[in-house]
């Protein structure tokens, strides 16, 4: 009888230790989860009035993507396909990392994002005000 006892109250204290767990994690993840609709609530606030001032939204960038305009916001100068593949993306200096950056970099040309100023050297796009954008196309 005292075997099923002891067996009883040790998977109780196992169950209660399991329970403040969960408590916690969900504490976590309510925090997450709050600060995520957060930043929901401000995008969608900056979509709608993007669309009274009849502004084109943009479409979000991947990851990828935003690491590298990351890069060269950090640079501020012109960089080539193999130094962003290695800084921002972390890749080798295999051809197919550079040639897939590559791709990466002319599409973001082609968004007028980027801007190629001489073959294989890209810069962001600096827009005036009232000024049309540069592009290479």
């Amino acid at each position: 009888m005292r075997e099923l006892l002891e067996k009883i109250e040790t998977r109780h204290r196992l169950v209660r230790e399991t329970a403040e767990q969960l408590r916690d994690q969900i504490a976590r993840l309510t925090e997450q989860l709050t600060a995520a609709e957060e930043t929901l609530n401000r995008l969608e606030t900056t979509r709608e009035l993007t669309a009274e001032n009849g502004t084109p939204t943009p479409e979000p960038l991947p990851t990828g993507y935003r690491e590298i305009l990351a890069l060269f916001e950090q640079a501020g100068e012109g960089l080539r396909a193999r130094d962003v593949s290695r800084a921002a993306l972390g890749l080798g200096p295999e051809p197919r990392h550079t040639e897939n950056t590559r791709a990466k970099l002319k599409r973001l040309v082609n968004r007028d994002i980027l801007i190629e100023p001489e073959p294989g050297l890209f810069t962001l796009a600096k827009a005036a005000p009232g000024a049309p954008e540069a592009n290479s196309n």
